[in-house]
């Protein structure tokens, strides 16, 4: 299937922002925009962005990438996902303008993209869908409970790592000092919602509730998709298990998770990459009503 891959400069504020439009022959109103997670640009890890586009379009789906400002080659100050709202607006405007069949929008998001999809999406009445994947809600607490659960207890239950510590392959003293280390700080009193990350590229105090709000008061449909064998995405599982309002908004009618077996955080592999696009089809097809062309 042929379909044009075309370049768009738009405007944000006074910058230049620089975008890919694939646009096939459309086949539906809805059209799906990538949010790019920092530090990152269009095309993605792995190129998975890319691939993402085009494989919609082999489905008549619409899509649009872009670099916000600071990022890859758009103009403007580096901007952390907070602060994106208005270069996805932007986007969408380019979008709709550069093919005007496209009427909805469902956002795509990995890790803080995903984030900022939360934050944008009950802003913008055309969207009516959003695709999260390994969400970041990150905080030390939280990371020290997955590392607990899913690093440390599962190290413990391998044959090899007993073998490499009687072997003096590992230095015991380091090994205890860092499962201290995590203990310590996945016992902390701090509220999971409320933490401060020390890094601001991480967010800003109070960034997990916000997230939650954006989940809450957002009118459309949610799809949460998880790696198996990914901190983040465990750290959002510990989430939801530890914080009641996260688990009753996370199981919604109109939110759904699914994860891919032994994936890593940016779906590396292409067996992982073609698991998570031929999820995010399924879904727009099943509950936005993308008609099936396969």
């Amino acid at each position: 299937m042929a379909y044009p891959e075309t370049p768009i400069v738009f405007t944000c504020n006074g910058n230049r922002l620089v975008g890919i439009a694939t646009q096939p022959e459309p086949r539906s109103d809805l059209g799906v925009l990538i949010i790019v997670g920092g530090p990152q640009y269009r095309a993605g890890s792995h190129r998975q962005f890319t691939l993402l586009a085009r494989r919609l379009a082999q489905e008549g789906i619409a899509s649009f990438r872009f670099d916000y400002r600071g990022m890859g080659d758009s103009e403007g100050e580096m901007r952390y996902f907070e602060a994106i709202n208005d270069d996805i607006r932007a986007a969408i405007d380019a979008f709709q303008k550069t093919n005007p069949a496209v009427q909805k929008i469902a956002l795509w998001g990995l890790c803080d993209a995903a984030s900022a999809a939360l934050y944008y999406a009950p802003t913008d009445p055309r969207v009516i869908g959003q695709t999260l994947l390994n969400p970041w809600v990150h905080s030390q607490a939280g990371a020290a409970r997955a590392r607990l659960k899913h690093y440390y207890l599962s190290r413990l239950m391998q044959r090899s790592f007993w073998s490499k510590l009687l072997r003096g392959g590992i230095k015991l003293s380091n090994s205890v000092g860092d499962l201290a280390d995590s203990a310590r700080q996945a016992s902390s009193s701090n509220s999971t919602a409320q933490a401060t990350p020390t890094d601001p590229r991480h967010g800003s105090a109070g960034y997990i509730e916000r997230m939650l709000s954006g989940l809450k008061t957002f009118k459309g449909k949610t799809q949460i998709i998880l790696s198996e064998a990914d901190l983040v995405a465990q750290e959002f599982q510990q989430l939801q298990k530890l914080n009641k309002t996260w688990a009753k908004a996370c199981s919604e009618p109109s939110v759904e998770q699914y994860t891919v077996e032994k994936a890593n955080h940016t779906f590396s592999t292409a067996a992982w990459r073609t698991k998570a696009e031929s999820q995010t089809l399924n879904w727009l097809r099943q509950r936005l009503e993308i008609p099936n062309h396969s």
